[in-house]
């Protein structure tokens, strides 16, 4: 009972102090926000602000466009998460039920495409753009999102596919069921769980991406979060450490609120794939 306890004890210092790890940017962010110059330039850092101040974030809206490129950042991201998801799940279906050689090629060039550096593919990822003149828009921007996002979301989505037994789909053709019958009453309601974490990784990855962005937006009118951040830092390497952190705090809002509405129908996805699998 007593080594029970104990080892209860640092599973949950462990988990307490992997949460404290998580959260301290997020904190120390936070407290940046709100101090004043002069407090962030002491050498003397503080934990908690001794006058917190507000004017940061005022600074931060005044001198920058932070409303709509958070907006063009939320369609881009939105669209090539969707996008990502329609794409990716009839493919890892595919490669995970239907076994060949093809298939086999297929999922091995998958994982060797997560080798190659992003580098190597913006230059031609640019030229096809311009050809389709898509080049400083959003739905370019969100069309080379869906290439840097896809294979993994491919690659999470089959191991989904192959987690549900197959005796499911057989069940329901013994019971007079099509394949598409059977697709969509017994296998979509498993994948839910995978669905909705592959979109959350995809929106995540697309929130946050700043290299595509900035070869492929040149107009300051369809410039996205990201873009919109470097702006804080002066011509001369001057970085405007507070609105930077104001600014920096809020674009984690939208990351931290999908994940808050998701989260729910992720794990009453994860209950629902136990009880029926």
């Amino acid at each position: 009972m007593g080594g029970s306890t104990v080892r209860t004890a640092l599973k949950y210092l462990a988990l307490l102090g992997y949460l404290v790890f998580l959260a301290f940017p997020l904190a120390w962010l936070l407290s940046t926000a709100l101090k004043t110059p002069q407090e962030m330039a002491s050498l003397d850092p503080t934990w908690i602000p001794r006058h917190p101040t507000l004017t940061n974030f005022a600074d931060a809206f005044g001198e920058q466009d932070i409303v709509g490129s958070a907006a063009r950042s939320m369609v881009v991201a939105l669209a090539s998460a969707v996008i990502t998801v329609l794409v990716a799940l009839p493919a890892a279906y595919a490669l995970a039920r239907f076994r060949s050689t093809l298939n086999k090629i297929a999922i091995g060039w998958v994982l060797v495409s997560q080798v190659f550096p992003v580098i190597l593919i913006i230059i031609p990822l640019f030229m096809v753009l311009r050809r389709l003149e898509l080049v400083n828009t959003l739905p370019g921007l969100a069309l080379v999102h869906v290439t840097f996002t896809l294979p993994f979301a491919l690659w999470m989505l089959q191991g989904y596919v192959r987690a549900i037994p197959r005796e499911l789909e057989e069940a329901a053709s013994v019971d007079g069921a099509g394949r598409l019958r059977a697709l969509a009453s017994v296998v979509a309601p498993l994948l839910v769980p995978g669905v909705v974490a592959t979109l959350l990784f995809a929106f995540i990855s697309s929130w946050n991406e700043f290299l595509f962005a900035l070869v492929v937006l040149k107009d300051p009118e369809v410039a996205t979060l990201p873009l919109t951040l470097v702006k804080f830092t002066g011509p001369e390497g001057v970085v405007r450490l507070g609105p930077l952190a104001a600014a920096s705090l809020l674009a984690t809002i939208p990351s931290l609120a999908f994940f808050a509405i998701i989260q729910r129908r992720l794990r009453s996805g994860l209950m629902a794939g136990a009880v029926k699998g």
